[in-house]
C-alpha cells in the first residue's frame, strides 16, 4: 500500500530537505503533498486522501498547533496521525501536542533515519 503524506512548513528550503529524506525511506510513497501553514494544510486535508502529516509547529496565518485542534474538530482529520518537526524541543511544548493527539515529535535538526523509524512507527510499517 503506497501512502500519501502531507509535509506542513513555511520554509521550502526545510519542506525540500524533508521530501528528499522521504524518497530515502523504504517507505511505499504515493504522493507528497505540500502546504506553508495550517490553513493550506486543511485545504489539502479537505479535497485529498491522507495518510500521515509531517508538520512544523511555527508557521505564519495557522500555526501546526492551531492544525491539529482543527483537524481534532472533523471525525475522519482527527484519524489521521500527525508527526510534528520542530526546532522547538521544549519538554512543555511536547506534553502540550501528544494531549492533543499528535502521535510523534521529532526535532530539527533530525537524522534521515529518525526520519524513517518515526513513520514506520506511527503507519505500524515492517520492512524486510
Amino acid at each position: 500500500m503506497a501512502f500519501n503524506i502531507l509535509l506542513v512548513d513555511d520554509s521550502k528550503a526545510i519542506r525540500s530537505i524533508i521530501i528528499k529524506t522521504l524518497r530515502l525511506t523504504k517507505l511505499d510513497i504515493d504522493q507528497i503533498y505540500e502546504a506553508a501553514n495550517g490553513k493550506e494544510a486543511l485545504d489539502v486535508l479537505l479535497n485529498n486522501w491522507i495518510d500521515l502529516v509531517l508538520s512544523d509547529i511555527n508557521m505564519p496565518v495557522m500555526t501546526g498547533i492551531e492544525l491539529v485542534e482543527e483537524m481534532a474538530k472533523d471525525d475522519l482529520l482527527k484519524t489521521i496521525p500527525v508527526i510534528i518537526i520542530s526546532t522547538d524541543g521544549s519538554t512543555t511544548r511536547m506534553d502540550q501536542l501528544k494531549s492533543k493527539g499528535i502521535k510523534e515529535y521529532l526535532r530539527k535538526p533530525f537524522l534521515p533515519e529518525s526520519v524513517g523509524e518515526k513513520i514506520d512507527k506511527v503507519l505500524g510499517v515492517k520492512h524486510e
